[in-house]
């Protein structure tokens, strides 16, 4: 038996004497042209021209990679709402059965409080980072951590004399800006000086309905940003010297399990009520994202490309007839149709049934 050399890529490919020992596009093509037998030229015949087959596309690698990124990041968060819904709907249950019987604790509402915290705790990770706190789904892009910062108001930035500000975000000199504040600035300058000073490093800018600048961040970068917030002024708005740090706080999130007790019949009330605000902002959520994956998939059924056909029933039967004979050519054929399988695109594919 000769072995031949052969591409990474699946296929049948040939060797001199034309037999199959694989599933190379050169087969594919060969098949689809029909220009060769299954012996090859016959002798003394003078070799055939190289003829210029189409090639074959393989559907997934054609598609547009953050059309991927989106069905995936959607489908990750309609598992982790999904989730996190069923684990308050049993909880909501047991605890309105625990209220009409009046009973006490038995450990088993600890239990499923402690489940439903860690599962609220593990969001970023398994939502794949596509849901901040407040279940707002960001899609592929990483979600943010939203905070406020003491002092950084409209009303204090907008009156005073012209100053200077430095703005230190996560130490380092490459963290430190500067924003120039002046008299007659309009609030939506000021704050577009804001974003336009603090964008570079990480974190965006824009203002509350009550007239609060409100900063975001990358949530993966929030602890490095949380503690390492400072401001050095001329002494109108900030005080001059060295950098003051300041203190950020973090926008509430929309469910706090910590906040969760079940010792008695009161705390079993308040909780409950809790847990059916968390459930219905847990379902909007999951209304909403399922909307995003509904569109994400009508968009990849119209963008799927035209994979060329032509020669695949040839193909498809010389590849059941090698896959069912025993020996090396079966091992080769089989290895070779599972080259670059992997989860993410069995997952791309079973979520657009």
């Amino acid at each position: 038996m000769q072995i031949i050399q052969r591409s990474s890529t699946a296929g049948i490919s040939k060797d001199t004497s034309g037999s199959t020992t694989g599933l190379d596009q050169a087969g594919l093509a060969g098949a689809a042209q029909g220009k060769t037998s299954a012996n090859g030229p016959a002798p003394g015949a003078p070799a055939a021209p190289p003829t210029q087959a189409a090639p074959v596309r393989r559907g997934l690698s054609n598609w547009d990679q953050p059309l991927q990124n989106d069905i995936s990041s959607a489908q990750q968060a309609v598992d982790f709402l999904e989730q996190t819904a069923a684990q308050l709907r049993s909880l909501k249950t047991d605890l309105a059965a625990k209220l009409a019987s009046r009973q006490m604790r038995d450990g088993q509402l600890e239990q499923q409080v402690r489940q439903f915290a860690d599962t609220w705790r593990n969001r970023r990770e398994v939502s794949g980072g596509s849901l901040d706190a407040q279940l707002k789904y960001s899609g592929s892009e990483p979600s943010s951590q939203r905070f406020t910062v003491r002092g950084m108001s409209l009303a204090n930035l907008r009156n005073g004399a012209r100053e200077t500000l430095a703005i230190s975000v996560g130490g380092g000199a490459q963290g430190l800006r500067s924003v120039h504040l002046s008299p007659g600035l309009s609030d939506k300058e000021i704050v577009n000086r804001f974003d336009q000073a603090l964008g570079p490093v990480g974190v965006r800018v824009s203002a509350n309905e009550n007239g609060d600048l409100v900063f975001a961040t990358d949530e993966a970068n929030w602890p490095g940003v949380r503690d390492a917030i400072a401001v050095q002024g001329s002494g109108i708005r900030f005080p001059t010297g060295q950098l003051s740090r300041l203190k950020a706080e973090p926008e509430q999130p929309a469910v706090m399990p910590e906040n969760w007790g079940v010792e008695d019949i009161e705390s079993m009330r308040d909780t409950l009520q809790q847990v059916m605000q968390a459930l219905s902002h847990v379902e909007q959520a999951l209304a909403k994202v399922r909307g995003e994956l509904n569109t994400a998939t009508q968009r990849a059924e119209r963008s799927m490309p035209d994979i060329e056909v032509a020669g695949v029933e040839d193909l498809a039967t010389r590849f059941a007839r090698i896959a069912n004979e025993p020996g090396y050519q079966s091992l080769l054929a089989l290895t070779s149709a599972l080259v670059g399988i992997n989860r993410d695109r069995v997952v791309s594919l079973l979520s657009l049934r």
